[in-house]
């Protein structure tokens, strides 16, 4: 399987950089959502976003890297508890992350739409199914199938299409940032 290197459809910073401005952006954005969500980290939209900027591989990383930065907080700030099931959850999230990112990925290189709105939509909608799809096949080792009923599993997914929408822009600032020091450079 190719490693998805032909879908990529943000391009905020050049190529060579996109790798720091990914792990920045989104280990920005985790440390934000960590302290104001606790355990409601959109790592769907995250992964996203990495696999709408980089190739999987780097794209896995950078969300590694975020699921890192949400443990840390969780542990060292928010005072999770250290125990097997908390530690447990903690590996369950990051296997979802990194599902989220590879499905995400694979829809990015297989659709081939001019839409990129439409195209995000698309992967952040695998995205999600992917990320509750695995935290769901958990609960029966770890317990809290009460986490998936119906509201709180619309009120994730719209909080991954806030947070989806949000990362994008940011990514259209910098682009245009960016674009206009190159246009200010080159009319020097």
């Amino acid at each position: 399987m190719p490693l998805f290197v032909d879908h990529v459809r943000l391009r905020p910073v050049e190529p060579r950089h996109a790798a720091a401005f990914g792990f920045a952006l989104l280990t920005t954005s985790c440390a934000l959502a960590s302290f104001a969500l606790a355990c409601a980290t959109p790592f769907a939209a995250f992964a996203v976003i990495a696999a709408a900027t980089l190739a999987l591989r780097p794209a896995l990383l950078v969300v590694a890297g975020a699921w890192l930065v949400n443990q840390t907080i969780g542990f060292a700030a928010l005072h999770y508890p250290i125990d097997v099931g908390t530690l447990a959850w903690g590996v369950a999230i990051a296997a979802a992350a990194l599902a989220a990112t590879t499905v995400s990925s694979a829809a990015l290189w297989r659709l081939s739409l001019k839409s990129t709105p439409l195209m995000l939509a698309l992967a952040l909608l695998c995205a999600y199914g992917a990320y509750e799809l695995t935290l769901l096949a958990i609960t029966p080792l770890l317990g809290g199938t009460g986490a998936f009923t119906t509201a709180v599993v619309a009120r994730l997914g719209l909080l991954n299409v806030a947070w989806l929408i949000g990362l994008v822009a940011t990514c259209e600032i910098v682009r245009l940032i960016a674009s206009g020091r190159r246009d200010h450079a080159v009319s020097r």
